[in-house]
């Protein structure tokens, strides 16, 4: 029977989990990427619970995947931003994203798609622009969400 952890592993893959693993994880990392940093908008964004959304931003700093950083004085406020190690991420993000849309996607199609800022090509799940074959990083990348999803969220269908 597999552990709570996977400490008697020596597996890169198996360490990796223990960093990132949790799904709440995974799905905080992906609202970083798409521009999320503070506390309420992730828990607005996630519908997640406060005491479980501070533990698993405790978790992501403690692993030095983020930081959190004050942008308020009075009161003091803090959001979170991803570290370069979080940055490396963005393959995994990216992957995911494409085998879900893949395997997973809803009746109503893929609810995100992602451009390429600089040319409009539609990116790959291995993070390359299909148009111009640039390999990309979030920041060459615009988020579009599907367009019933933009209205029912109350935002603009181009995002990030």
């Amino acid at each position: 029977m597999l552990g709570r952890s996977y400490d008697n592993l020596d597996c890169s893959v198996a360490r990796a989990l223990e960093a990132i693993g949790e799904r709440w994880t995974i799905l905080i990392l992906r609202d970083a990427f798409f521009g999320v940093r503070r506390f309420d908008d992730f828990q607005k964004d996630l519908g997640i619970a406060r005491n479980v959304l501070q533990t698993r931003l405790t978790h992501l700093v403690d692993e030095g995947i983020m930081e959190r950083v004050p942008y308020q004085e009075r009161p003091v406020r803090h959001e979170y931003k991803l570290t370069q190690k979080g940055i490396d991420l963005w393959p995994v993000i990216i992957a995911m994203l494409g085998w879900g849309d893949r395997y997973e996607a809803s009746p109503g199609g893929p609810p995100t798609r992602l451009f390429h800022r600089e040319c409009g090509g539609e990116v790959t799940d291995r993070g390359i622009c299909g148009e111009c074959g640039q390999v990309l990083t979030a920041r060459d990348v615009r988020r579009v969400l599907r367009a019933d999803l933009a209205v029912e969220r109350g935002v603009a269908s181009v995002g990030a």
